[in-house]
């Protein structure tokens, strides 16, 4: 049953004020419906952004039964007023946007249901809707881990009687396919944020996070609309096309039939005018054997454009043909308006692990820039079937490595180099689309890979100027990813090879929500499996990368010209390549850092971002940065230490004259915590625009 806890008091009414979308507030998951995350603020500038003090903290540790220590959230703020999903029971919670005070929370206990959901925690946040001017009716809407939608008052935190069923609607009903084994244990969910435009509700789905899948068969990721009111189901995109479907025949031997996944776990954005949503499609299952689906199998790792009313496709464009390198289009795409060669385009970018951002008309789905089908190399993994070509842009040139080459391998110094490429001899590499490899203890052990699971743009996507018309995109530069795969145990799974290193004991790989509900006992420690013989080389030089800096970047990219204005490093250099006795005495600019989970944040004049490591740097002590760099040019302008990692990406707001800037931070033994962050009273008052800056 659901649980209400008012802790300011139950007779609280806030004061809220006629509302409209202001550029003083965030009340989308990434700003706004367009995925920008950008607002035009400038009192937090270049002049005093190394000033920033705390303003309030929240852990998030009271709301579930454990501390969460992958908190990913990004706040709203509407009215004076914060919301967010937090803590590993997911709860939904109202904060006072000057003071951090919590103001409702509602929590959900789901029972087994809870805890056998693939995708657990705090989740990535909510979604706010309001009836208009009259603010008579406003709504916090956010998905449970057991996979329900829950629209609660965003005043009070109480149910919404009229919605769904007494405030909840089932998410595992109603999806035109019934959920197996069965409702309790199915595995379907979602840990991104809903998405709400012209009073319709997009929900996607999301499933276990892992390589080696139990089954080819599992269930689909379909797509719905739902009516903000009243919760009824407007429609549902098949994103695995039934026989009556264009797209259907893509899925050769019928494997349309059973394969499953293909869902869209990350963030859709809508453009409300043209009345049209954008949905990133995922991987079909499974992540690096497709032989048992053969065919393009549409509309996996498609970008795909529907009816906001209907849900009816206007067009799709395929990213990766026949996916089998985990190339997930795992981010928002971002909708943008923009003036190519003088011809005015209402333009969507879509930013990708692989390091390519595809643009195109977001009306027609032309490409706005050419992208070519060339031929790609074929593989010889038994039953696999291969597309012959694969897209690829033309422009933007690539932000990021998508392929491993000799020439990308650490050079800090000769003999290191040598090390690597020793190593490297029992692998395969290759350009982007290089395909995976049966592992052999002879070689090659696995194809080694960047620009694929967690290489490039993830999850936390890029941001967009639209004064400017400029992209910021975070990515991971040497996130290196083996594909090995190896003969599937049959009782293990049914799908013939999945994931893994010849010689090593079989084993299911998932993912770090696996046993985290909030309602399933702690999980017990486990030793890593034991090898049986042979086994993979250590993919490092004597602890430091195999693949050479930088690790991190941030790049800006002008659509409408399709280049690369400026690329930086982005993060301190890890205190394991700053202090290793190989690299003693050499002067080594700064490397930035491997991870995927960064997100930026536009302000008027800067590029936000904190560290995705913790450093120890001399005279600032142990910790990660937040840091500030110009949009202009790219150089830092200013920084501000933070106790962990950051794992949500920020977002900023204007409150009674003060800028705030909120992120939220956790990873290692350091439990999720938001961090609100504004300037000194006397600091605040700088002017905000002209004039000269201290």
């Amino acid at each position: 049953m659901p649980r209400l806890l008012n802790l300011a008091s139950a007779c609280l009414i806030l004061a809220f004020t006629a509302w409209a979308q202001k550029n003083t507030e965030w009340p989308s998951y990434a700003a706004d419906l367009a995925g920008t995350r950008y607002r035009p603020l400038d009192q937090i500038h270049a002049g005093n952004f190394s000033q920033l003090e705390v303003a309030w903290r929240l852990k998030t540790d009271m709301f579930g039964n454990r501390p969460e220590y992958k908190l990913e959230g990004t706040p709203l703020m509407i009215n004076g007023v914060l919301y967010s999903t937090a803590g590993s029971r997911r709860a939904a919670v109202a904060i006072d946007a000057a003071t951090g005070e919590v103001l409702w929370v509602h929590g959900e206990r789901e029972g087994e249901r809870g805890a056998a959901a693939p995708r657990q925690l705090s989740g990535r946040g909510l979604a706010y809707w309001t009836d208009g001017n009259t603010l008579k009716d406003e709504r916090i809407l956010y998905v449970t881990p057991g996979y329900r939608l829950i629209a609660l008052n965003a005043k009070t935190g109480a149910i919404i009687p009229s919605f769904g069923k007494n405030g909840v609607v089932d998410l595992k009903l109603d999806l035109d396919q019934t959920i197996l084994p069965d409702l309790t244990t199915g595995e379907i969910g979602l840990q991104s944020a809903p998405v709400i435009a012209n009073n319709t509700i997009l929900i996607g789905t999301a499933f276990r996070e892992g390589m080696t899948p139990k089954s080819k068969r599992n269930n689909k990721g379909y797509i719905r609309g739902f009516d903000v009111r009243t919760g009824k189901r407007l429609w549902t995109f098949h994103t695995i096309p039934t026989k009556s479907e264009p797209g259907y025949d893509t899925w050769l031997n019928g494997s349309a039939e059973y394969t499953g996944n293909t869902g869209v776990w990350t963030q859709m954005t809508a453009d409300e005018q043209l009345g049209l949503a954008y949905l990133p499609v995922e991987s079909p299952t499974s992540d690096y054997y497709g032989g048992m689906r053969p065919g393009n199998n549409l509309y996996g790792e498609s970008l795909v454009c529907v009816d906001l009313k209907t849900g009816q496709k206007k067009w799709h464009y395929q990213l990766v043909h026949h996916p089998i390198w985990d190339m997930d289009i795992s981010s928002a795409p971002i909708l943008a308006d923009i003036v190519v060669n003088g011809k005015a385009i209402k333009a969507v970018a879509q930013p990708s692990k692989q390091g390519f951002l595809y643009v195109f008309d977001r009306v027609t789905g032309k490409p706005v820039f050419p992208i070519e089908e060339r031929k790609v190399e074929v593989g010889t993994v038994p039953g696999e079937w291969y597309s012959p070509t694969q897209p690829f842009p033309s422009k933007p040139p690539i932000y990021s490595r998508n392929g491993v080459l000799a020439e990308d391998l650490i050079d800090f110094t000769p003999a290191l180099r040598e090390e690597a490429l020793k190593i490297v001899a029992h692998y395969k590499i290759g350009p982007v689309f290089t395909p995976p490899v049966v592992s052999k203890m002879s070689g090659p052990i696995a194809t080694l890979t960047l620009g694929t699971a967690s290489g490039g743009t993830n999850w936390p996507g890029a941001s967009y100027d639209p004064e400017t018309h400029i992209v910021y995109a975070y990515a991971c530069n040497a996130c290196l990813t083996p594909i090995g795969l190896v003969p599937a145990p049959r009782e293990v799974s049914d799908v013939p090879y999945f994931a893994g290193t010849d010689g090593q004991e079989v084993h299911i790989r998932t993912g770090p929500g696996e046993g985290a509900g909030a309602d399933a006992p702690m999980p017990a420690k486990r030793a890593a499996p034991a090898p049986t013989g042979g086994g993979s080389l250590a993919l490092n030089v004597q602890g430091l990368p195999l693949i050479k800096p930088p690790y991190g970047t941030i790049s800006a990219i002008s659509l409408d010209t399709g280049d690369i204005v400026w690329q930086i490093a982005h993060g301190e250099t890890p205190d394991n390549i700053r202090n290793h006795p190989a690299l003693k005495d050499m002067t080594i600019p700064r490397t930035g850092q491997i991870g995927y989970n960064v997100g930026t944040l536009i302000t008027k004049s800067l590029v936000v971002a904190g560290d995705g490591q913790l450093t120890n740097v001399a005279g600032r002590g142990r910790g990660a940065m937040l840091r500030a760099y110009d949009k202009a040019t790219g150089k830092e302008v200013g920084s501000v230490l933070m106790p962990a990692p950051q794992t949500g990406s920020p977002m900023t707001y204007m409150w009674k004259g003060k800028q705030y800037i909120v992120v939220a931070v956790s990873g290692g033994a350091y439990s999720g915590e938001f961090l609100a962050f504004t300037l000194p009273d006397a600091e605040e008052k700088t002017p905000t625009s002209g004039g000269s800056r201290r």
